[in-house]
């Protein structure tokens, strides 16, 4: 299949694409293992938290990753932890929500395709009511992935936090149709809460402190509910990444 233009106007041509994509596995551990050395992440856990995620994998369990924002460079700390954590077991098997204009420059597009992202149209770049249709097409591909046994990783804030890095911005509910779509697949992912500090504005994003939390495997709902148990769960990995900053 050829690469498509990621834009609105395309955007049933751009998730027939993502649907099947697949990276380099190879190349994306390398790349992966290259971002730990560079970002250096101080990872802490949740008590019980290492164990239980090493376990949920090991059993095949498929995995919604959320992920505070706070900087255009989340993602690589994401990818750094990825490395240094049991979620190197997914790499390459894992799908990042990622806005659309990462996808614009072609050689910016290589390096997020090759962290197996899929292109997400927000409305406060296009519109609420231009990016309804490409949102619930985006939601459909998403839970295909996961019922297929990738896991995914969504920043659910949908946008970077220019207030206090501190506080969790509102979760939508696009997280909770994500998961909707998926129990109708027969998938029941779980849930892990990733919250990443750099400290104080301006400190630079290098040497992260990152918290993981523990799985949450039963998660169901309408889809405001498990947004709200997101926004919840979350907010305990950032507080607990801002007191091991």
């Amino acid at each position: 299949m050829s690469i498509p233009e990621v834009s609105l106007d395309n955007y049933e041509a751009v998730y027939r694409y993502y649907r099947d994509h697949q990276q380099n596995r190879l190349v994306a551990r390398i790349a992966y293992a290259a971002l730990a050395v560079q970002y250096r992440p101080r990872i802490t856990y949740a008590d019980g938290a290492r164990t239980a995620l090493a376990g949920a994998l090991g059993a095949g369990k498929a995995l919604v990753i959320a992920v505070n924002h706070l900087t255009e460079s989340d993602q690589f700390t994401l990818a750094a932890t990825a490395w240094r954590t049991p979620l190197r077991r997914v790499i390459g098997r894992t799908r990042v929500l990622a806005k659309d204009e990462l996808f614009v420059d072609p050689a910016q597009r290589r390096k997020i395709d090759m962290m197996g992202s899929i292109p997400v149209f927000r409305s406060k770049n296009h519109g609420l009511r231009a990016v309804s249709d490409a949102g619930r097409v985006m939601m459909d591909v998403a839970a295909e992935r996961l019922a297929r046994g990738d896991s995914l990783a969504i920043f659910p804030e949908g946008t970077c936090n220019a207030g206090d890095p501190r506080e969790l911005q509102h979760v939508n509910s696009g997280i909770g149709h994500i998961f909707a779509r998926s129990e109708k697949l027969g998938c029941t992912p779980a849930l892990i809460s990733i919250g990443i500090s750099y400290g104080q504005v301006g400190a630079g994003v290098k040497s992260a402190s990152v918290f993981v939390g523990v799985p949450v495997e039963e998660v169901s709902g309408k889809p405001m509910e498990v947004a709200r148990l997101v926004q919840r769960d979350l907010q305990s990995a950032v507080d607990g990444a801002v007191a091991a900053y």
